[in-house]
């Protein structure tokens, strides 16, 4: 590892060399991490009572492969290597919104009762486009939907991307959205706020500015 590149990935995503190594993320880790919490309150949107939606990007990515560098202390490039392998896969590309579902149930109870009922919900939430009845349905992302093995219960956690042509990219643009799910067990709708859709814009448009580290 050396200094982390300027500006944001390249094609393939986050390399070792944009990623500090443990003493240097040290020295600037609280800094760089409330400056990611403040990013990720716009980035994380409710669906309802027991979903929340976190629109990943180059900084929630890069955040947490430091921290997991930093918490299980790997310090070989080869280490970072299999951490960016796992989590490059939640960049978005241009032209799509990537976002990690978390159904938050605190009871075995609740996870009883929601898991089984809830299974095919990663295909089931959609962003709307304005007043308009047209949506950009999710779809799980590749590796996730290849390991969803169970049909009889859902993981508690699904990686999903939002997939939008450039007149769906237009219509977002130009008025209100929500984030909605429309699942037979489950169906819940969110308002996107100006500041959660103007991220989301520069996400879709690969305009996005990283938050510079150190």
């Amino acid at each position: 590892m050396s200094s982390p590149t300027a500006g944001g990935p390249g094609p393939g995503g986050l390399t070792v060399d944009d990623i500090l190594d443990l003493r240097a993320y040290e020295r600037v880790r609280d800094d760089f991490r409330r400056r990611v919490m403040e990013r990720k309150r716009r980035r994380r949107v409710p669906v309802g009572p027991i979903m929340t939606l976190l629109f990943e990007n180059v900084d929630t990515v890069r955040f947490q492969v430091q921290e997991m560098a930093r918490v299980e202390k790997i310090a070989t490039d080869e280490g970072i290597q299999g951490e960016l392998d796992v989590y490059n896969r939640l960049l978005p590309t241009p032209g799509e919104l990537s976002a990690t579902l978390f159904i938050e149930l605190t009871s075995e109870a609740d996870l009883r009762h929601w898991l089984p009922r809830l299974v095919g919900i990663e295909r089931a939430l959609a962003v709307e486009l304005g007043s308009t009845a047209q949506a950009v349905w999710s779809v799980p992302e590749e590796a996730h939907g290849q390991a969803l093995s169970r049909e009889e219960i859902t993981p508690a956690v699904h990686y999903v991307r939002f997939r939008f042509s450039e007149a769906q990219v237009a219509r977002f643009a130009s008025g209100p959205s929500a984030l909605v799910a429309r699942h037979p067990e489950y169906e819940a709708r969110t308002e996107l706020g100006e500041a959660t859709r103007a991220d989301l814009l520069a996400d879709l448009g690969g305009e996005g500015e990283p938050l510079p580290l150190g």
